[in-house]
């Protein structure tokens, strides 16, 4: 019988490191991977809070009841969604059972302490609006402030602004924001970013809907406002057509594996912007989505062939 020698022992390391080499990612245990670079962030400039330029959305896709597969998959999204390093999560009290959702979501993960929680008042009166910001606080399950509160589509902005400022002035609230979307109210939104120390705008920026990049967002860095970027994908819409098209040979020089990639890196490349908050209900489309907070960004040449690009498909 052949005798077979032991190997020395700087021999069975090398081979044991080639092999481990050779094995996908997946396949190594947890503790052989390597972490994932830490997404690029923006500065609040009212008060120079770091954002990752893209946090999580949930208008639709959170609004899932009591079915408890549905809010089984929020948690899991947001559970991906902290660990690839995201931070602000949006809602409002607009979109039905999101908010009911995220708070148990919340628990279930242990209250994270990198999240930045952002709602929204979207009702009339000064009664209602501070009952309103009351029950969101409870559904979110918060045991703090939120972070931002914002004027949902500016709806009577005359009486909820005054009281997030004070809100804001007694400790109770870090930011003060308003919101429009889908092009809407742009003018009005223009004027009460001249006549207001805002901290945040939330608006509808995405590869085809730019008009923003006129007046928006110049203004936004000339008052020294952060910028939320909702409908991004254009609710899923964008996304759909683009998928029927072969990826650019472009999308590999920014690290973009996939179409959602590009349309986010296009949005966050913006001088302007602080963060995207798309809306998801699957795991490896937030992972996605967070895979577009790294790797290099689109210059401003690219970003016109970006648009031009997506423009003539």
């Amino acid at each position: 019988m052949p005798t077979h020698l032991p190997l020395p022992s700087s021999t069975r390391r090398l081979l044991l490191h080639t092999a481990a080499a050779s094995l996908p990612a997946a396949l190594l245990p947890a503790h052989a991977q390597a972490p994932a670079p830490a997404p690029l962030t923006r500065r609040v400039p009212s008060t120079g809070d770091a954002l990752p330029v893209v946090g999580l959305g949930s208008w639709i896709t959170f609004n899932v009841g009591d079915d408890p597969q549905g809010r089984a998959a929020a948690t899991a999204v947001m559970r991906a969604f902290f660990a690839a390093g995201g931070r602000l999560i949006d809602s409002s009290p607009m979109y039905g059972s999101a908010q009911d959702v995220i708070g148990q979501a919340l628990a279930q993960l242990g209250r994270p302490a990198q999240l930045v929680a952002a709602d929204k008042v979207w009702t009339s009166g000064a009664e209602r609006g501070r009952a309103q910001i009351a029950t969101s606080r409870q559904r979110w399950q918060l045991q703090r402030p939120f972070d931002l509160l914002q004027v949902h589509n500016l709806l009577d902005w005359e009486t909820q602004l005054p009281r997030l400022f004070e809100m804001k002035a007694a400790g109770q609230l870090r930011h003060v924001g308003i919101t429009t979307s889908e092009g809407r109210r742009h003018r009005e939104m223009e004027a009460l970013m001249q006549r207001h120390p805002l901290d945040f705008v939330q608006l509808s920026y995405n590869l085809l809907d730019r008009d923003v990049e006129q007046r928006l967002l110049p203004l936004a860095a000339e008052r020294g406002i952060a910028v939320l970027v909702n409908r991004p994908f254009r609710q899923g819409d964008l996304l759909a057509d683009l998928r029927r098209q072969p990826l650019p040979g472009w999308a590999a020089e920014i690290g973009c594996r996939h179409w959602a990639q590009v349309a986010l890196k296009f949005v966050v490349s913006h001088p302007a912007v602080t963060c995207a908050i798309p809306a998801t209900s699957q795991v490896v489309h937030v992972q996605q989505n967070m895979e577009a907070a790294r790797g290099p960004m689109p210059d401003a040449a690219l970003r016109q062939r970006m648009a031009a690009h997506v423009a003539a498909l």
